[in-house]
């Protein structure tokens, strides 16, 4: 298909998207981009955030593995599940009690000033990762199928793109993100649900039908029993569990969106209804994984070291989509993928840089208790940062270029179990205890807790044989946290949270 009408969707679909944000983002200021006046629909910020959640690396990356995993993805969503209830009855509370605009705050009041930092800069660290990671993703895709045949770099487009985000958050930043991520949902879940609809058809079979071929070929395999496997059910729920606090309850984007909501009751709301959204979603992209496998083969493809051939080009999982798409499917749906593929996108980039500048700004900078600047001034600062990470978005997402990984969910997932097992030391140490810490020593064992964790990991053979430490190394790196939180802390002075 013509490089030159996808890339008139694409900019079509930017158009869209600054009409909403030029008509939500009028009279905004500093509390508007933080916290949206905490006047967000529920409604609005729960369909929105499973366009957050899912991201362009859901879109792609989950499908794609459903040939070497099959379903085994749906073990971890459960567990997502009960981070979702964790979340909404025991995280959402406090948040809402403390009256807080970044949730870092708490270890501030809970631990120590130095704990608070630390916590801030573990965010930071850890969502830049995993959205360049996701936005990588995304940006290597759309340059594959539109730019390459332009003769765009690779950089130009990762630089457009950043600055067509800059643009529509620039003024209203969660304000505007509330309903610009509802409609990129929309866009991406009709996407998913063309796509099943059209395949379908296309093989001529009913779901019945394809669950029955699919189960054949060990696609639509759920539940794995081998304790020592990484896909053990019982690991992969307890993962999704801890993923899902840390990575939703413990982030700043995520948390910032919830705690935009005027009520506790309406934020719980919004919690729940996500959750069981969510396991819905997700086993709908696993079905149409299996169903594209069942479309490749159907095509000459040939399974080859877990990627297809398909003529004399190799496709991994991670392009297998975009090449159904793009290649053996009609224009018009060529088109619906590229529409919802950048509905995938945008929401997990533009949330991310709106969090990191807000959390910058409150926790790093201390822009709210700063009498040296007035409300102006303390705009004019913030938007200074927001452009400061657009430019560190351009450099990691090159830098995840130059890694060029055939799979960035496991990238992604990593990264998760190093930089939030910290975090979620912290928080359990803050709510589970009243032990007084020393806040000298957090950011030196913030740092240790995933080291130790790597070397761990790295030696994992050595220390437990045939025993394999898949995502729950985040609950290790968690643990080794809090114990040694545990041991640079007294029972002096008691702490009410």
């Amino acid at each position: 298909m013509s490089p030159y009408i996808l890339l008139a969707f694409v900019v079509a679909y930017f158009a869209l998207l600054l009409v909403v944000a030029y008509l939500t983002s009028k009279k905004s200021d500093n509390n508007s981009f933080f916290i949206g006046n905490r006047n967000s629909n529920w409604m609005l910020v729960a369909f929105g955030m499973i366009g957050t959640s899912l991201s362009g690396v859901t879109f792609v990356s989950v499908p794609g593995g459903v040939m070497k995993n099959g379903f085994a993805y749906f073990q971890l969503s459960i567990g997502y599940l009960l981070g979702y209830i964790v979340i909404a009855y025991i995280l959402l509370p406090l948040y809402y009690r403390l009256n807080l605009t970044s949730i870092y705050n708490y270890l501030s009041s809970r631990m120590g000033i130095k704990s608070y930092k630390t916590g801030a800069s573990f965010f930071i660290l850890s969502r830049t990762l995993g959205a360049t990671a996701r936005l990588y993703l995304v940006v290597n895709i759309l340059q594959n199928v539109i730019l390459n045949d332009l003769h765009v770099p690779f950089w130009v487009t990762t630089l457009i793109i950043l600055a067509m985000i800059l643009v529509y958050t620039f003024e209203g930043g969660v304000k505007t993100i509330v309903w610009t991520d509802t409609l990129q949902t929309v866009c991406m879940l009709a996407g998913l649900v063309i796509c099943v609809v059209f395949i379908l058809n296309k093989l001529d079979l009913s779901m019945g039908d394809a669950i029955a071929q699919m189960s054949a070929k060990g696609y639509n395999k759920v539940w794995f029993t081998d304790p020592n496997s990484k896909l053990f059910f019982v690991k992969q729920i307890l993962a999704g569990a801890f993923i899902t606090i840390t990575m939703t309850g413990m982030d700043q984007e995520m948390m910032q969106k919830n705690i935009s909501v005027k009520t506790l009751g309406d934020s719980q709301k919004n919690m729940l209804t996500l959750a069981v959204t969510m396991l819905g979603v997700i086993l709908l992209f696993l079905f149409l994984g299996g169903l594209l496998y069942l479309f490749a083969e159907n095509n000459g493809a040939a399974m080859i070291n877990d990627a297809f051939m398909i003529g004399s080009t190799n496709v991994g999982k991670d392009n297998l989509f975009p090449a159904m798409a793009l290649h053996y499917m009609p224009q018009a749906f060529s088109i619906i993928f590229i529409i919802a593929l950048i509905s995938a996108l945008f929401p997990s980039a533009d949330g991310a840089i709106t969090a990191l500048t807000s959390s910058f700004c409150i926790d790093i900078l201390g822009i709210q208790q700063r009498d040296d600047l007035d409300e102006k001034g303390k705009k004019k600062l913030r938007q200074r940062v927001h452009l400061i990470f657009a430019g560190v978005f351009l450099i990691a997402v090159l830098g995840f270029k130059a890694i060029n990984e055939s799979s960035m969910i496991d990238v992604i997932l990593k990264i998760a179990t190093y930089t939030y097992g910290p975090l979620l030391g912290l928080f359990t140490f803050g709510i589970l205890t009243k032990r007084t810490v020393n806040d000298n020593m957090v950011p030196l064992i913030c740092i240790l807790a995933p080291i130790i964790s790597f070397v761990v990991d790295k030696y994992q053979k050595e220390i437990f044989g045939n025993y394999e430490i898949g995502n729950e190394l985040l609950i290790f790196n968690g643990l080794i946290t809090f114990l040694m939180l545990f041991i640079f802390s007294s029972s002096k002075k008691e702490i009410s949270h």
